[in-house]
Parts: structure tokens; sequence; C-alpha cells
């Protein structure tokens, strides 16, 4: 269930806060393969399922930078900011992927309210994203997610 805020207040009043978790999903060759595509990072590590069987994982891995689009997935099923006129990703600070995502693994979002800075007619929060995987001590990866709600 997703954190509801009304106002710029309630943003900076929820600062050090847990958000709360996303739910599950599982990570799919399929999945793998329409990044790669889109990206044009075709790596064997992440398209040819024979070759990556043999490799440094024993599997195919997701792409760090499909790990981390992920985060749009989850930030919504964490946050939801009622009475904005609107609301915009501004980027990310210190994106780190300390572990490999397999194919096949489930992955979720975390999320910590590290920060929030005023605006003129808005706030600006940092959301600590940390998307870890089902079953392993490591997280995917950890990135700091800047968003600007305008109310």
């Amino acid at each position: 269930m997703s954190r509801v805020f009304r106002s710029a207040q309630d943003i900076h009043d929820a600062v050090g806060q847990r958000l709360g978790e996303s739910a599950w999903t599982r990570i799919t060759q399929a999945q793998v393969g329409q990044f790669a595509d889109a990206t044009g990072d075709h790596q064997w590590l992440h398209v040819d399922p024979e070759r990556a069987a043999q490799g440094p994982y024993g599997a195919c891995i997701a792409h760090g930078y499909l790990t981390l689009a992920l985060v749009n997935q989850f930030l919504p099923e964490l946050i939801t900011v009622e009475g904005m006129k609107w609301g915009v990703n501004y980027g990310c600070d210190k994106v780190r992927f300390p572990a490999p995502v397999r194919v096949g693994a489930r992955v979720r979002g975390v999320g910590d309210l590290v920060r929030a800075e005023t605006l003129p007619g808005g706030v600006q929060s940092v959301v600590r994203m940390t998307v870890e995987i089902e079953g392993e001590d490591k997280p995917a990866c950890v990135a700091d997610t800047i968003s600007r709600y305008y109310f």
C-alpha cells in the first residue's frame, strides 16, 4: 500500500522514514531481451543463456540499468502525492549495482525518504531506493532518486 502525501509539508515531515516495500516482480529473459533491443546492449551475459550458463554467474543476468529502470515501477507503489499540479522525475544521485540479478530471480523496491528541499511552489524529495533480490544478502541496486512535486 502506497504512502499518501497531500502537501509539501507532509513530505518534509516524513524525512527519515521508511516508505515501505513494493511487490516482488520476477525478471524474465524476454524482459532482458527487450531491454537489450531498446538499448543496443546485447552482451552475451544478458542475452545468450547457453554461454551465460558457463559464465561467472551461471545464468543470464539483467542489465544494471534495467534494474535501475524498475525503480520507476516500484516508486509509485510506495508513494502517492495527491493535490499536486504536476510532478517530474529529476534524476538520481549515487547509483550502485552491488549484486547481479539472475534471470528468474524476484526483486522488489524498498524506499526510504532521506531528504526534502523546498522549491518555489513545491518540494524536491530524495528517496533512497534499494532493489532487493529475494533470498540474497546484497541488493541489486541502490539509488537516491530525486523527484519534484509542484502544488
